[in-house]
């Protein structure tokens, strides 16, 4: 299994997850994303830190990260987590072991409650709603960094569109439509001073996420009067 991260201007917590990785599932192969960070994370003690130059986005980032496990290792699976702090190396290796079973698509959920920011439970409660609207599917949590997707679907994932934000909820979008499953398990989150450390731009990645939802939705109607 590779364990894909994304980062941009990383913080210490970076430098925890990897220690806990390789003391829990020291077989773990860790690919680091750097994308266009002012200072170049540091990773010792094993791993792949792949550089973009300028910083591209979170979508370009993980296609970097896929197209490396494809070339260098065809066929295995791969879990993309942030590194900010959020995800635990027990929730991960739960989103892997799922992805082994059940060759599928696999999401890490985060549970709606207090503990959640209020920008981050508002943004997710109302993309929730519009993707089941959209799709019909019940995604509980559209916008969750805990991922794990079988090696087998590599190739499909970097043909999906998105640079950025983006291309997170077009994964889901475009499994909607082609009818791959999709499994949820929940996770345990934490969030550092009310998630401050997130490079989620409110408006312009908030407009980013919801034009793919909205064409979509338009796209399945047009499809629909069609058929009629």
């Amino acid at each position: 299994m590779f364990l894909v991260l994304p980062v941009y201007q990383p913080s210490a917590h970076l430098a925890a997850l990897l220690d806990d990785v390789r003391s829990a599932a020291p077989d773990t192969r860790v690919v680091v994303v750097d994308d266009g960070s002012a200072s170049a994370p540091v990773l010792d003690g094993g791993g792949v830190v792949l550089r973009h130059g300028t910083n591209r986005g979170k979508g370009a980032a993980l296609k970097t990260g896929f197209r490396h496990v494809a070339r260098s290792c065809p066929g295995a699976d791969v879990v993309c987590a942030d590194a900010d702090g959020q995800h635990g190396v027990r929730d991960i290796l739960r989103v892997a072991e799922q992805v082994r079973r059940t060759r599928r698509i696999v999401l890490g959920v985060r549970e709606v409650g207090p503990k959640m920011p209020l920008r981050s439970r508002f943004g997710n409660t109302v993309t929730q709603r519009l993707f089941r609207a959209a799709t019909g599917h019940a995604v509980r949590d559209t916008q969750t960094g805990l991922r794990g997707y079988p090696g087998e679907m590599l190739d499909w994932l970097l043909g999906i569109p998105g640079e950025r934000f983006e291309y997170e909820m077009n994964v889901l979008l475009y499994a909607a439509r082609a009818g791959r499953p999709i499994e949820q398990i929940s996770i345990d989150t934490t969030y550092l001073n009310e998630n401050t450390s997130s490079h989620f731009g409110v408006f312009a990645d908030a407009v980013r996420i919801y034009r793919p939802l909205l064409r979509f939705a338009v796209s399945s109607l047009g499809t629909r009067g069609d058929r009629r």
